[in-house]
């Protein structure tokens, strides 16, 4: 899927016309980026959005033994935290200005073309979440950690596939233009309205674009 944290094409032009990477960690990188940006790796990684929060969820649900209020909790808790990880990368991995060239180049690259064929290697985001569920369990009963990773890869599944959706449909709905329109001002004004699935945190950290017209004037 078209996230912005990729490995694609940008790179390798970059490095156009160098010696390839040496040793096997050079070759396996370079084998990443190629895989990264071909369409198949780009729906793979759309489908595992939805199944990976599907089994942990479930998994979660059914066998965790969950109480209602603190799984409530866990599920707001998910979301809220998922919204704050999509801000941060996006402003200050994708858009900073002290990050690796890799993800500012990869982002670029989304900005010239939308709708480019590049994704994060489809086996990469569930093998972290896997990870991290794992970790967190450590700290919890295994069903809250489901519960509270699966929430967090559900708010990452509805990004990605919003993210798609933004750029390859315009909506009737006046909310939903709203909703659209908040990131398209961001391929144009690219220091403001980093949140995707929602516009949270640049209302609370004062990065949500203002036109001319309606910044006040300066005495």
């Amino acid at each position: 899927m078209m996230t912005p944290a990729h490995f694609d094409d940008s790179s390798r032009r970059d490095r156009a016309g160098q010696s390839p990477r040496r040793g096997w960690f050079g070759r396996w990188l370079d084998a990443l980026e190629r895989l990264s940006a071909t369409r198949t790796n780009n729906r793979i990684s759309m489908v595992l959005d939805v199944v990976t929060p599907g089994v942990l969820l479930s998994l979660a649900v059914i066998y965790g033994r969950l109480r209602p209020l603190p799984a409530l909790g866990l599920v707001l808790a998910g979301l809220l935290l998922f919204s704050f990880i999509e801000y941060v990368f996006h402003r200050w991995i994708f858009h900073g200005e002290r990050t690796l060239d890799a993800f500012r180049q990869g982002h670029e690259n989304h900005h010239v073309d939308p709708l480019v064929d590049a994704a994060l290697p489809f086996f990469l985001p569930p093998a972290i979440v896997l990870l991290l569920t794992a970790l967190m369990a450590l700290a919890m009963p295994w069903g809250y950690a489901a519960l509270l990773l699966g929430t967090v890869a559900f708010g990452y599944a509805c990004y990605d596939w919003s993210h798609y959706i933004i750029h390859i449909r315009r909506f009737r709905h006046p909310w939903l233009r709203d909703w659209a329109a908040f990131h398209h001002i961001h391929h144009h004004h690219p220091e403001t309205n980093f949140g995707v699935t929602t516009p949270l945190w640049d209302y609370l950290l004062g990065t949500r674009y203002i036109s001319a017209s309606r910044r006040p004037r300066r005495a």
